[in-house]
This record gives C-alpha cells, structure tokens and sequence, in this order.
C-alpha cells in the first residue's frame, strides 16, 4: 500500500510532535509546518494527501489558506480537517462553509482524528467507481469525479460529490441525517448531524448555474432528512 502523506499545519510544536508520532506509528508520512506560507509552499511542492489545518496561526489564519485552496484548481479537491478550539456554532459553519471537510475541536484523542483521517481519505480515493449517472443534463461520472450540467463543469468539493453520488445511486428515497453520515462519511466515524446541512447548502449551491439552477433535486423532506428526486429538475 503506498504511504500517504499528511500535512500538519498548527503553530504549536506540542501538538505537531503528538500528531507526527500518533501518524507516523500508523504508518503515515507526516509533513508539519506551523504558519500559512509555509504551510501552502509544502502543499505545492510536495501534494500531501490530506491537511490538518489549525485555525489560528501566525500571519493568517487557516481559513484563509483554506480559501486559497479552495480558489486553486490544483488543490481544490485536497481533504482538509480543521483544528480548532473554536467550538462556537458559527466558527464550525464557517469552516465548513469555506470547504473544509470536517473538523475536530481541541483537546481530541489522537485515535478519533486517525479514524476521521482515513474515513475522509477512503471517500475521498473511491474514484474506483466507474459509474456514469444522469438526470436531465446533470452528469456524474465516477471515473473521473466530476460533474456536468449542460456539458460544463461544475466546482463542486470533494464531500459534495460523494453526496451526489449516492443520492443519484438512492434516488427517490428520504434518507435522515444520520444516514447519510454512516453512508457518506462512514459508520465509525463521528460527525455532528448539522455537518450535513452544511454540506447539502454547499451541495444545492454547486448545482445552480447562471443559466440552470439544479438545486431543486437535492428535497428537504420535513421531519425525516433530504431525498434526490428527479423531479426537482427544471423542465423546458
């Protein structure tokens, strides 16, 4: 199995020394820097797997490398879970909001981050999936993990498009919240219910377009969770 690479970024050296040591018993290449540029230089020149971002750092916080991620097309699709003491609602949506896939709050267990690790690293590596899906001019291809509304592609993230994925492979059926944590995010993993709610507004927004708005196939159902319909899809 090829090694994967994890870059830690965090400005104290206690928790990068934990982290390397928990990772790297585990068999993970552990890559650390402690402010944004550097930070950002590592992932350009070296493409590490996935980024453990702390929130507040010198010169810049991780949300704004986040940004700057998220705006790149080389790194777009680069798995980030934030670190934060952060615990307040609005600081966890707002992360969530930028593009990082999940986040954990200090202090944690390095056990629990491990697990988020590979469950994100899982999802995020199943382009093994072949399968090309379509509603109306809304394309999924597997293969190459993009998606095509009208024959343009759409920026979506890489949790969105596992969204995605499986609601077009379930379509038609209501799915609660906690569901699609254990289809999507993974059964051992713990995630916070309002994580998907943040990742459906991303996912509603990536499908609306200038020209087509898609939103509709991702349906609130009252009580229950969310459900692909087809029959959200604009006609004429």
């Amino acid at each position: 199995m090829t090694e994967r690479t994890v870059l830690v970024v965090d400005d104290e050296f206690a928790i990068r020394d934990m982290l390397r040591m928990a990772l790297e018993i585990v068999d993970f290449k552990c890559l650390e820097a402690d402010n944004i540029l550097d930070a950002h230089a590592i992932v350009v020149d070296q493409r590490p797997d996935i980024i453990l971002l702390d929130w507040m750092l010198p010169g810049g916080s991780g949300l704004e490398l986040l940004r700057r991620l998220k705006r790149e097309e080389a790194t777009r699709e680069l798995p980030v879970i934030m670190l934060t003491a952060k615990t307040a609602e609005d600081n966890v949506i707002q992360g969530l909001d930028v593009g990082a896939d999940d986040y954990i709050t200090k202090p944690f267990a390095p056990r629990e981050l491990i697990a988020r690790i590979r469950a994100l690293l899982r999802r995020s590596s199943s382009a093994e999936n072949t399968d090309r899906m379509q509603v109306s001019l809304l394309v999924l291809d597997g293969k190459s993990r993009r998606v095509y509304l009208d024959e343009a592609p759409l920026d979506m993230g890489p949790t969105e498009f596992n969204l995605l994925q499986f609601f077009m492979s379930h379509p038609e059926r209501a799915y609660t919240r906690n569901q699609l944590l254990d289809q999507v995010w993974g059964a051992n993993v713990y995630v916070e219910e309002r994580t998907v709610d943040v990742h459906i507004r991303r996912l509603r927004k990536a499908l609306q377009t200038s020209d087509m708005d898609y939103s509709g196939l991702i349906q609130t159902v009252r009580g229950t969770g969310y459900r692909f319909s087809s029959r959200g899809a604009p006609t004429g």
